[in-house]
């Protein structure tokens, strides 16, 4: 008589087993540059069509809300068109004595506030006095490091949410009820913010203060997330700077709770996190991550990080990846990352 099968109920094991059993159709196997950016362009366009492809952009038509002087730079409160219907929101923060045209960084911060709380403004209105919270005012590490600022409010966060929302308090997004509407009509919030990433790299292009050839994009969790796959798009962003998010799907996205804006459908049918980190080569990409952070575990992002490292071997670009962990959970370093933007932009 055979053996009786104990029952199966477990949902994350037969996730599990299904992920050891996936063969994605571009894992990255090049074994020369040549072959190398031949696989690059294939799967580009199959990350552009599962986030959910990109409208045709429409004019920008830019305009600047507000223009105030602080301690070291000016901040100017922006807004320009992303596609029709959709307005973009953002901060550009230019460092006293910077000399145009110069480097500029695009920032995206992550679940929280939304953007001021990556250029130090309070729930109140008024300025923090120091670097804080968990992003630690990153846009104006950028500033003091002397980069031209382009801070934008992601989809969903801060300025840019529903009046739900707004009216559950400062920290609430809609991000739920938002990616779940880019699903059902077969696009995602990446996707979404993505675009937006795109418009905002146009929108730099027309600044007299930046060098178009010396863009860079920075962003923590969610907007570590935008930056991450912005720079797997376009290839406009000379330097990525991704914290608190880069790992294997397998064990953050796949195996944990998250928000739903993280979510590609079929991206593992085609490829690993690692793998479409090297759409980035051989550009520079820069990750970080804390040692206590329970979302993308250091473990996993130890393992990412050394498989795509072989990635950028083939393309000659071994020294255009780097990677720090430090001790902390989840939040913005920015420790090694500067001194690498320092000679890398």
């Amino acid at each position: 008589m055979a053996a009786r099968r104990a029952p199966q109920f477990d949902t994350l094991e037969f996730s599990l087993g299904l992920y050891r059993r996936n063969e994605p159709e571009l894992a990255f196997a090049a074994r020369s540059p040549a072959a190398a950016r031949a696989w690059q362009r294939r799967l580009r366009r199959k990350l552009v069509q599962l986030l959910g492809g990109f409208p045709r952009p429409t004019p920008l038509q830019p305009r600047v809300i507000e223009r105030r002087r602080f301690d070291g730079y000016t901040r100017e409160t922006v807004r320009f068109r992303s596609r029709d219907h959709l307005d973009m929101f953002g901060y550009f923060l230019l460092p006293n004595g910077f000399r145009a045209p110069g480097p500029a960084m695009l920032c995206f911060p992550g679940h929280g506030r939304g953007v001021d709380d990556i250029v130090g403004i309070k729930e109140d209105g008024a300025m923090r006095a120091e670097w804080g919270e968990y992003q630690n005012d990153f846009a104006l590490q950028c500033v003091a490091n002397g980069y031209a600022t382009l801070a934008i409010e992601q989809l969903g966060f801060g300025h840019r949410r529903d009046e739900r929302a707004r009216k559950a308090g400062a920290g609430n997004s809609s991000c739920q009820p938002a990616a779940g509407a880019a699903l059902l009509l077969g696009q995602t919030m990446i996707g979404w913010r993505v675009y937006d990433g795109l418009r905002a790299l146009d929108y730099l292009e027309t600044r007299d203060e930046v060098d178009p050839g010396r863009i860079a994009a920075m962003g923590i969790s969610g907007g570590g997330t935008t930056t991450f796959h912005l720079a797997c798009v376009d290839t406009r962003v000379k330097v990525a700077v991704v914290s608190g998010y880069f790992n294997t799907f397998r064990d953050s996205i796949f195996s944990l709770s998250h928000c739903m804006d993280n979510y590609v459908p079929g991206v593992l049918r085609c490829a690993e996190m690692y793998d479409l980190a090297g759409l980035i080569a051989p550009r520079y990409l820069f990750v970080e991550s804390g040692t206590q952070d329970s979302i993308f575990p250091v473990k996993a992002t130890r393992l990412a990080y050394r498989r795509a490292k072989q990635i950028f071997e083939v393309f000659g670009a071994a020294d255009r990846m780097a990677l720090e962990v430090f001790p902390g959970e989840h939040s913005f370093w920015g420790k090694r990352a500067f001194k690498a933007l320092k000679r890398w932009l």
